[in-house]
Order: structure tokens, then sequence, then C-alpha cells
């Protein structure tokens, strides 16, 4: 992990407490609120659940959808996942974080078994850009609270910005691990950045408009290789119906997968 940029936020997303609790650093914090988290690291405390269930060898995580049921705060969290459709092949999982009492987050994941190593790869991803020689900050929105996440993450853009309306490019990683002491897998490091999408490829004016995404899904069909992951990300939204954010997912080598979130589009409250 790299420390360039600004002051860390934390040493990790999350300290380990036992049992599987852990609690949340600011480096959580999202863009909106210093008491509320941004849906990354919570996405990938998940993931990181889901690929410690009852591992098979010879299979791997390929989607990951989770539901975002309130405002997930910076907090103790305790994580619980059990298997839905048991299958050597095929298994579903589902998995639920709580803050106290109450369920905040709630997702599942498809455990799928890896292809054979002779199946022919295709990949209709655009080539990546080059990975920027230096790193510099996307630029915030208005109000923005940037001492959180979007600090612990460091960004080297390709195309547009934070602050700039319009699809845009940029890669990223983390700077910190997601928990304490250990190693990010390539699935919590993808789960880690993949819910910026709606913020780095936004076309809707944050200081006019109140955007909240209600789930996150991330489909791979392969697993990235390396610390860097490219992120090209855009909006499509109607009036009468609602937003869209999606990713293409890539690497070094092309994509590896995609990712979608669901977003609330509606007028900021008076005041």
């Amino acid at each position: 992990m790299s420390a360039d940029g600004p002051a860390l936020p934390a040493a990790a997303f999350y300290e380990p407490l036992g049992d599987d609790r852990f609690a949340s650093t600011p480096a959580t914090a999202g863009p909106w609120s210093p008491d509320f988290q941004h849906a990354g690291p919570v996405s990938a405390l998940l993931g990181r659940a889901f690929e410690r269930h009852e591992p098979a060898p010879g299979t791997r995580i390929a989607r990951v959808t989770a539901e975002i049921l309130g405002p997930v705060p910076v907090a103790p969290l305790q994580v619980a996942v059990r298997t839905v459709r048991p299958g050597r092949r095929v298994a579903l999982l589902e998995g639920e974080l709580r803050a106290g009492d109450r369920p905040i987050v709630r997702a599942t994941a498809w455990r799928i078994a890896a292809a054979p190593g002779r199946l022919e790869r295709t990949d209709h991803t655009p080539a990546p850009p080059p990975l920027p020689a230096a790193s510099r900050p996307l630029g915030g929105w208005a109000g923005a609270y940037m001492d959180g996440y979007l600090s612990a993450m460091e960004w080297r853009p390709t195309e547009g910005s934070f602050a700039r309306p319009g699809p845009a490019a940029a890669w990223a990683r983390a700077r910190i691990p997601l928990v304490a002491g250990e190693a990010d897998s390539p699935l919590v490091r993808t789960l880690t950045l993949a819910d910026s999408a709606s913020g780095l490829g936004s076309q809707i004016d944050f200081a006019k408009w109140l955007i909240i995404n209600t789930d996150l899904t991330v489909a791979l069909h392969r697993d990235p290789a390396g610390e860097w992951i490219l992120m090209r990300a855009r909006i499509n939204t109607d009036p009468l119906g609602s937003a869209l954010a999606e990713a293409v997912l890539s690497d070094s080598s092309g994509g590896f997968g995609r990712a979608l979130q669901t977003l609330l589009v509606d007028g900021l409250p008076a005041g």
C-alpha cells in the first residue's frame, strides 16, 4: 500500500474486534459526512466474509450485490454469512452487516467453479491507458467531506474528475488495507473502489440534487492483477425515471469486470 498523498485518516479501514466484529475507523467516512461510511469499504468487508466462508478450492466469487438499507454509521459492525444454495460448482451466499441490533446492509454472492484453463480468453474492453507517473487529487464537489475515504484512496485520473460533470476514468488503489494486519485480496481491492463509480462519472450537480445509491453490484469474469485498478465510469439519467451508474473495471492486462449502482435522484431538502 502506498502512503503518498494527503495525510492518512487511519492505518486501515477497520480494526478487528474478534467474533466477526470490526471497529470502523475515520477512513471509512464517505463524502457526505464524517459520521457515515462510504459503501466501498462496507461492501469490501462483506466480500472478505464471502471469501472466507466455507472456502472451496477451485471456485471463485464471481458476483457480489450489496443492498444498502440505510446510512452506515462509523461505528462497530458485525458481519454474518450463510450458504443459501450449496453446490460443488455453483453456490449462493448471503451476508448481513449490522450496527448494534440494526441490519444496515444485506448482500449476496455467487461462488462458481473456475473455468477450465483451456478456455480461450476474450476481452472486448478498450485497452487501458498507461498509469500516470504521479498521483493527484481528483477534486471534490461543493461540501464534500474529503478527509475520510477519498483521502484513503490514491487517484491517478486519465479523464475528468469528481468536480467536473461527465464520464471520467482514473487508476486508483487503496493507500491502507481493509482490515488492519491483513493483505487485501483482489476481490477486496475491487469492492473497496467500485462504489466510487457514481462520484467519478457523475453528470449530476451534487450541489443541486440529492443522489443516493441503493445498491452496488460487481461482476468479475476474472480476478484483477496488481494493486492498481482502472475505473471508467458514467451515469445515465432520465426525467421521471432514475439514474444508473456503470463502470468498466480494468487492470494493466485489460478488462476484468463491471460495476452497477441504482441511484435515487431527488431535490435537496430545503434549508
